[in-house]
């Protein structure tokens, strides 16, 4: 055991400079992973495994919008035989692209596929293992014993693939884990890296290593954590450092999606982290490999950023949540959930409507405002005061000049910069904000804020490796024992709505992941010049509901309804887009309600472990629904699912009208 690798919770090969973690190079079909191999791309088909022809088109269009591997779903001997009748056309049409078999629960088929394809992905949590959600008290005995067995039926797909030279992914999924797992583990990223670990030295014993990782949840949290474990894991027993698959699972459709997605996926690969990315949506396949080729290519040239200041220790915990201690300051921070300030400093605000995109809403003929889930808290408006009294609980941030001249030094507030800080003039009673980045926090600074019970930072930063440097100010603001509440800002220049999303995502969101920051504020300030002021009020609309979409992601702060769907696959059982689109349209009011979405029993009820209630396939044309893991009704019609479901959720307390919402 190395206790080194222990001791300091080392999971990358550094917090403050990229670097990417350095894997053995696995080969599958010709295209190379891991080593100094660029980060490769994949999905998976949706079309059934049985369509040669639908699926041979489909993976067409996957390699064409930019997937380096595919995977193909073979839940059954015959779908297993067919994968070479798919491969022959594609081969035929000059496609090389590499095929992956997905296995769950049936190993001869496994073994079937490994002869044909150049990689087949297992699941130990239902290849050799079993769940029947039943709590087993084992012996270390009896638990040996279901080791012995587990080992004598993958071995037989180990030899296969060390023959036929095919690799294989060893993925863990969170809502998958055996009772035997769960017995001893629980439900926790510990007991999925145990689940990998258990199939991984059965291959280590028979000398074979081509083998890629994976730990995929719906959680964001728990993918994070359990990432960063299995890395910490394997340098602890060492064994060799093999490529990893990182993705989220279920993580949704559109934005939510993308969001989700990013705020996963980019923590790890801000830390070097990731060898192939698969981007889960609930939407065509070859749509989400541009998504995560955005992803992928921000760090195609991050080598070289300005230097951070190293760490030597890390002071949070990367395999746990916990939120960092703060004080409160007016409603920011304590136990506050993370506030959002949204940027409008660079429009001449003069009409209530102006509000309506990040969540105010004037009525006229009552007189009164109102405010949907997505309402932002405070708004920075620099040196362009509201012309306008805003609604109650709506604070308006100043610059300090513009601040001082207001006549209405209460309701509004003030943003200093660090010098006009330190100058020591006229303050606001309550709350103050305070912008700097990592180098003014010196020792001349941090003393006098330490003091302060009324600062609120607001950090930013410029460099490249953004999210690093913001991480080592908080770690700096931590070893000093300094309890200031932190609003993360970040600003971006011109970006497609998917770039924003998945940029704002991965640098905001890989910090609330570890319990860092007290809200999010998207600068506007190098969002391009020239634009109408309906287009700037688009964008901060867009920008604010990226704000919430980030910090629900990162599961801070849980402002709408929450659709665990799976992304389709040759086993689903009904239209996956048009069903969750339905089911959207009649529960999206049920504020911090999560509704898992899955095509079959493979990915639920397992892949939904975190969600309160859930639809699931269960045969042609029939629905099984869930209130937690607890089946409620099964073989439901499908075209009276939807209504009993929300019959279930009415039931269980969490249905609201949405006239009242």
């Amino acid at each position: 055991m190395n206790t080194e690798i222990i001791r300091t919770k080392q999971y990358c090969n550094s917090l403050a400079s990229y670097s990417r973690r350095k894997t053995r190079v696995v080969n599958i079909g010709g295209v190379p992973m891991g080593g100094d191999y660029p980060i490769r791309v994949q999905s998976m088909t949706t079309v059934d495994t049985m369509d040669t022809m639908g699926s041979v088109e489909q993976v067409i269009r996957m390699v064409d919008a930019g997937c380096e591997y595919v995977r193909i779903t073979a839940p059954s001997i015959k779908e297993a035989q067919n994968l070479e009748e798919i491969k022959k056309e594609l081969r035929k049409r000059g496609y090389t692209v590499p095929l992956i078999a997905d296995i769950h629960f049936t190993p001869n088929a496994a073994e079937l596929a490994a002869r044909i394809v150049e990689k087949v992905r297992v699941n130990p949590g239902n290849y050799a293992d079993k769940k029947k959600f039943e709590q087993i008290e084992y012996t270390d005995e009896s638990y040996n014993a279901e080791l012995d067995r587990i080992r004598e039926k993958f071995t037989p797909l180990v030899k296969i693939c060390k023959e036929y030279g095919t690799a294989m992914r060893i993925g863990t999924n969170h809502g998958s884990l055996s009772d035997r797992i769960m017995s001893r583990y629980g439900d926790t990223p510990l007991g999925m890296v145990e689940s990998a670990l258990e199939f991984l030295r059965i291959c280590n014993d028979l000398d074979y290593h081509d083998i890629v990782l994976s730990m995929k949840a719906s959680n964001t949290q728990v993918m994070v954590q359990a990432y960063r474990l299995l890395v910490n894991k394997l340098e602890e027993e060492g064994l060799q450092p093999y490529p990893l698959h990182l993705g989220v699972t279920e993580a949704g459709e559109g934005e939510d999606g993308r969001i989700k997605s990013a705020v996963g996926i980019g923590v790890l690969l801000e830390d070097g982290l990731g060898d192939t990315v698969r981007v889960s949506l609930t939407e065509e396949p070859e749509l989400e490999a541009p998504v995560a080729k955005t992803m992928v290519d921000r760090y195609n040239n991050r080598v070289g950023h300005a230097a951070i200041e190293p760490v030597n220790e890390n002071p949070v915990d990367p395999f746990s949540y916990s939120r960092r201690h703060t004080h409160e300051v007016a409603n920011v921070g304590g136990q506050n959930v993370p506030r959002v300030i949204a940027d409008i400093s660079r429009l001449e605000t003069d009409d209530y409507k102006d509000l309506k995109g990040i969540g105010h809403f004037y009525l006229p003929e009552p007189d009164k405002w109102r405010m949907n889930d997505l309402g932002a808290d405070y708004v920075y408006s620099g040196n362009s005061p509201v012309q306008f009294m805003l609604p109650n609980g709506l604070k308006e941030i100043l610059d300090y000049s513009a601040w001082q001249e207001s006549t209405d030094k209460l309701n509004k507030v003030p943003l200093l910069t660090v010098d006009e800080y330190l100058a020591g003039g006229s303050k606001h009673g309550e709350i103050n904000f305070l912008k700097l980045q990592l180098a003014d926090l010196n020792e001349k600074l941090l003393p006098a804020l330490k003091e302060d019970r009324t600062a609120v930072i607001i950090l930013e930063t410029q460099n490249e490796h953004g999210m690093a440097e913001q991480r080592r100010a908080f770690f700096k603001l931590i070893n000093a024992e300094a309890d200031i509440p932190v609003i993360i800002k970040r600003s971006y220049p011109d970006l497609t709505d998917d770039q924003l999303q998945i940029y704002a995502a991965t640098d905001m969101g890989g910090l609330l992941i570890d319990g860092l920051g007290d809200g999010v504020m998207l600068g506007t300030e190098h969002a391009g010049e020239g634009r109408s002021k309906e287009q700037m009020l688009n964008l901060i609309g867009n920008y604010n509901n990226t704000g919430f979409g980030i910090l629900q992601a990162a599961r801070t702060r849980m402002t709408k309804t929450e659709y665990i769907s799976c992304p389709s696959c040759g086993r689903t059982l009904f239209d996956l887009q048009e069903t969750t689109a339905m089911i959207r349209k009649r529960t999206d009011h049920l504020k911090g309600v999560k509704i898992g979405i899955m095509g079959c029993i493979v990915n639920g009820p397992g892949e939904m472990a975190d969600a309160d209630y859930g639809y699931v396939g269960s045969g042609k044309g029939k629905i099984t629904l869930y209130k937690g893991q607890d089946v409620v009704k099964r073989g439901v019609p499908s075209e009276r699912a939807v209504d009993e479901l929300i019959g279930i959720i009415r039931e269980g307390g969490d249905w609201i009208e949405k006239e009242e919402a």
